[in-house]
């Protein structure tokens, strides 16, 4: 009674064949999947690095006006990138350089204060903004009274 199912096993092996080609196919699809995100994040990456050196290029050149606060125009780096002082949004009219007037600081008498700045930049490259913004000082300046002989 026990009869054999296997006796006849003519296609098994195209069977087998037919369901690895399955698994590989899969496994090809996945690795091209995940190539091609690993190719946009790489991009959007270095879009960003170039907005933000472009941002860097603005605060440099806002630093290298201080202390005068006129705004940093619209400003071409390259083929692609541009820089701009303010946010995305001042794009159109570039903000001026904050001065936050004169301070005193820690070590220093009266008769001596430093000035404070703040530069607040925009980078793009290729439609992606980098914003930066810095505080910096300047001084010592001679304040108050000065005696003189």
């Amino acid at each position: 009674m026990g009869k054999n199912i296997l006796i006849n096993e003519k296609g098994v092996a195209l069977i087998i064949a037919l369901m690895m080609l399955l698994i590989l196919t899969l496994i090809g699809i996945s690795a091209i999947s995940t190539t091609t995100f690993e190719t946009s994040i790489s991009g959007n990456e270095r879009v960003g690095t170039d907005a933000f050196y472009a941002s860097e290029a603005g605060i440099q050149i806002g630093l290298n006006q201080l202390p005068d606060t006129k705004p940093i125009p619209v400003t071409p780096i390259g083929a692609d990138s541009s820089c701009w002082s303010g946010s995305p949004l001042d794009k159109n009219s570039p903000l001026n350089l904050r001065s936050f007037g004169l301070y005193p600081k820690a070590g220093f008498d009266v008769s001596w204060s430093f000035k404070r700045f703040q530069v607040n930049t925009t980078g793009m490259s290729f439609k992606g903004t980098k914003e930066l913004e810095v505080q910096t000082r300047l001084g010592p300046f001679g304040s108050g009274t000065q005696y003189n002989n």
